[in-house]
């Protein structure tokens, strides 16, 4: 399956602490036909953002400089970029603060690889 744009390969920023787990994303994204920045933490993906607004950015929530607050940055710097939040610890509260701060998703950890994949190209299309 290979994502829904325009005229072009979107570009999905990844941001995760875990190496391991960024690898993992990466390789499903890669493989999926996206074109992909990394970022290990909150500070490295604002810097991204700056440098090069991507079409999506896919992030998790508890890492350094992460938190509700950094998706408000992220939103703020990217405002027409859809975000997606990954956490293994999170609850309803959090959920609802991170969606109010700009998130357009949010997925408890262990996350579906195919949900992902598939909340991506829903996203993507819906901004195309």
């Amino acid at each position: 399956m290979f994502p829904v744009t325009t005229q072009k390969t979107a570009t999905v920023l990844i941001v995760e602490d875990d190496g391991e787990m960024r690898s993992l994303l990466c390789d499903e994204f890669l493989s999926a036909g996206y074109r992909l920045r990394e970022a290990k933490d909150g500070d490295e993906a604002l810097k991204a953002v700056l440098q090069s607004e991507p079409d999506l950015i896919l992030t998790d929530l508890r890492m350094p400089a992460g938190g509700a607050e950094y998706i408000g940055r992220l939103h703020s710097l990217a405002p027409h970029c859809p975000i997606i939040v990954m956490t293994a610890f999170g609850d309803a509260g959090l959920r609802a603060k991170v969606l109010q701060a700009g998130a357009n998703a949010y997925f408890d950890k262990p996350v579906r690889i195919s949900a992902l994949k598939l909340k991506v190209e829903e996203l993507l299309a819906d901004g195309a």
